[in-house]
């Protein structure tokens, strides 16, 4: 099972126990989070999308850590006039852990397997 959703205006396509890096949360690290804003959602080949969103569907994660991403040159000149200037940027990244995908009808369709026993 993967779904795609939406994390600080970014899309990321995640499935159970996968490590992600988004941009800076504002929580601390070991914190669990919630995100309702899934767009899309396959269950073993049967494929929700939702529009915007999938209806009563979260993705829930912890954040592991707090990083910081490689330096970034940006160098600008101008040629004959003498004018160079160098400037750097490290982009603050998050580590979340994906610990589970809920959808709306996986509780109900477990229950009813196991009431009929089927498997």
């Amino acid at each position: 099972m993967y779904a795609i959703v939406e994390i600080a205006g970014q899309q990321f396509k995640v499935e159970k126990n996968d490590e992600i890096f988004v941009h800076r949360m504002e929580v601390e690290p070991g914190t669990k989070v919630e995100f309702k804003e899934v767009l899309l959602v396959d269950n073993n080949g049967k494929v929700s999308i939702g529009m915007p969103h999938v209806e009563d569907t979260k993705v829930s994660c912890k954040v592991i850590e707090h990083a910081r991403g490689d330096k970034v040159i940006v160098f600008k000149k101008k040629r004959r006039k003498g004018f160079q200037k160098e400037t750097g940027h490290r982009q603050d990244f998050s580590k979340i852990l994906i610990e589970s995908i809920t959808l709306k009808g996986a509780a109900k369709e477990k229950k009813a397997k196991k009431e009929t026993g089927e498997e």
